[in-house]
């Protein structure tokens, strides 16, 4: 049985929601790194980056963050962008779902391999199931389900949704 939890108008809001939150925070910066992680996590970051070139006037730089979800540790971490591009940067890093934190974790530990001037983390749904001591900085919906239960995201043109299967 498939619920839908997160419709398309809503989760433009909490976009835009989530923007002004990273904006906020960073309204001194002249350059803000979104870095989204393959998948679901980089469709996600773009739409935020959108939002925060409409609002800030700082220079938004989209990264993608590649690794194998299945197996971080083994297939380790790359970026589209060079470690020179963030370093010393405000650095955002972007996931769709967060629930294990492993995704997430490896993620952090890759950028802080830079200095950086700070590191934040944002998802559209946090799930509340972490293995690991990673949270969300900024998240669109916090969500309390079972471990059985699986968490879909949907960016499909004009009709975004968030799904609990």
């Amino acid at each position: 049985m498939t619920n839908r939890i997160l419709e398309h108008n809503k989760i433009q809001h909490k976009i835009k929601r989530m923007a002004y939150q990273i904006y906020e925070a960073n309204v001194e910066e002249n350059e803000i790194i979104i870095a989204g992680i393959a998948g679901g996590g980089e469709l996600f970051a773009k739409e935020i980056a959108k939002v925060l070139q409409e609002i800030t006037s700082a220079t938004i730089v989209f990264c993608q963050v590649n690794m194998d979800k299945s197996n971080p540790l083994t297939s380790g971490v790359t970026t589209s962008l060079p470690a020179k591009a963030y370093e010393n940067k405000s650095v955002v890093l972007v996931d769709d779902v967060l629930n294990s934190g492993t995704t997430l974790i490896y993620g952090v530990h890759h950028f802080l391999k830079t200095p950086l001037k700070q590191l934040k983390t944002a998802v559209l749904v946090n799930r509340n199931h972490k293995k690991y001591p990673v949270k969300a900085d900024y998240k669109g919906i916090s969500l309390s389900t079972s471990l059985h239960e699986h968490i879909r995201v949907a960016f499909t043109a004009k009709n975004y949704g968030v799904y609990l299967e």
